[in-house]
């Protein structure tokens, strides 16, 4: 009786453990990484920059747009500049692994069980 006490007492601590770590797994996970890079960098850009003020100066042609936002990241400060390419990047990582993500899981409903 003792045994089975103390078996299920290990059992219940290596359970616990190998739970925690799948949990810490999932919580450190590049997309989750990705998401949070993602917000503090949009929460920077937002405290750095005015941003309701960049879109009302955006020109109405679509074709200077692209030359206004070079302009604009070219005339902003270091800090700015950083927080943009972060954002990108971040923006970039979070797309490709969600496609992943949905690859993944539409290939693996269409594999034929035996």
């Amino acid at each position: 009786m003792a045994n089975k006490i103390m078996q299920t007492n290990i059992e219940k601590n290596v359970m616990r453990r190998i739970f925690l770590i799948r949990m810490l797994r999932y919580v450190f996970s590049g997309f989750t990484v990705g998401c949070f890079v993602l917000v503090v960098a949009l929460f920077g850009l937002g405290r750095e920059v005015w941003v309701a003020r960049i879109f009302q100066n955006t020109p109405a042609n679509l074709a200077d747009l692209p030359r206004f936002y070079i302009a604009a990241f070219d005339h902003t400060r270091l800090t700015v500049q950083a927080l943009i390419l972060l954002t990108i990047a971040s923006f970039i990582y979070l797309a490709r692994a969600i496609v992943r993500i949905f690859s993944t899981a539409f290939f693996n409903s269409l594999r034929v069980s035996p």
